[in-house]
């Protein structure tokens, strides 16, 4: 369950990223400190920071510099990649398209997903069927974020194995049917800055939310402080960016499998800065059509109550994508 928390943590977790296709890593000393550093932060915070992950700075830099000249083109230049139910809910949504309980975000942003062929998930994944639109401009787009999107996809898998061990499981016992085939989404997000020439009726970058799936990786401009998360007294804590670090946190499927154990928690964006605010946000998921419900392992670990939810984890997404979209 959140606690009091008024900071979030920081871990190394560069042990476990040099172990982390060894499904015996759990017997390295460094290893399980690190196991045991993710278990404290899933159980107290749902919010931590990483580092030591073997993501290039240049690369977490060049992602970021890309989304900023993107979004700095003209409108028209942007609409050409216009996210429509169409595109398969890929491509660009303008400020105030995407909302959070029902009122519009302050925001602009670019989604994208894995792919999803004609057929492959039945009728539970034809929302999503399509391929993602990559703009022409910046040159360099298209590459940095297909480079990136693997090098995070394979960062949330080891760090899922150390979360797998931390549960009291073997390293794999979140892949296979449950998460071996895993889904990602990524969201690239432009705040705009606060202007007192121009009021907002909504300065809310992004409502207070939690995350659908298990693991999200958030890559945030350096010097601007925007994402709060939510402790148990009702606080606000500031997740301020440090320089070569992912802030990390867990998201509504990884609830569900701990039993609750772990909580995801709730967090919102805020730009107060005059300065433009970009973010990389990745999200690393189960198998598109795995059913999570509450391990028996964190079901005995609680004594025998089960957590009363479950989902299948595609249906999830595809609610979310509809309510959270002004066509």
């Amino acid at each position: 369950m959140t606690t009091d928390f008024k900071s979030i943590p920081i871990i190394d977790v560069g042990p476990l990223v040099a172990k982390g296709d060894d499904l015996k890593m759990g017997q390295d000393p460094s290893v399980r400190e690190v196991i045991k550093q993710l278990d404290q932060a899933c159980r107290e915070t749902g919010f931590f920071y990483v580092k030591g992950h073997g993501v290039p700075q240049t690369l977490m830099n060049e992602v970021k510099d890309v989304t900023h000249k993107f979004f700095h083109l003209p409108l028209s230049e942007k609409l050409k990649i216009k996210m429509t139910p169409n595109t398969g809910y890929r491509g660009y949504q303008k400020i105030k398209e995407n909302i959070t309980k029902g009122v519009p975000d302050l925001q602009e942003a670019i989604d994208y997903y894995r792919e999803v062929k004609r057929g492959m998930y039945g009728s539970l994944g034809e929302i999503l069927e399509g391929c993602n639109q990559w703009p022409k401009e910046p040159a360099n787009f298209k590459a940095s974020m297909e480079e990136y999107i693997r090098l995070c996809t394979d960062l949330s898998r080891k760090i899922m194995r150390g979360i797998a061990l931390a549960l009291g499981g073997s390293a794999d016992d979140l892949e296979g049917e449950k998460g071996g085939d895993p889904f990602w989404v990524v969201r690239l997000i432009g705040y705009p800055g606060k202007s007192a020439a121009i009021p907002q009726n909504n300065d809310i970058g992004c409502g207070i939310h939690t995350d659908y799936g298990l693991l999200t990786l958030i890559n945030q401009d350096d010097r601007i402080t925007a994402l709060e998360v939510k402790n148990l007294s009702g606080e606000w804590v500031p997740a301020t960016p440090i320089l070569g670090t992912f802030v990390c946190n867990i998201g509504d499927m990884l609830k569900i499998w701990s039993n609750g154990t772990y909580e995801a928690t709730l967090h919102r964006v805020i730009n107060n800065s005059p300065k433009y605010r970009v973010c990389v946000a990745y999200f690393y998921e189960p198998n598109f059509d795995t059913l999570v419900e509450p391990l028996e392992m964190c079901v005995e670990m609680s004594g025998g109550a089960r957590l009363n939810q479950k989902a299948v984890y595609g249906e999830h997404l595809v609610n979310k994508v509809k309510n959270n979209f002004v066509p």
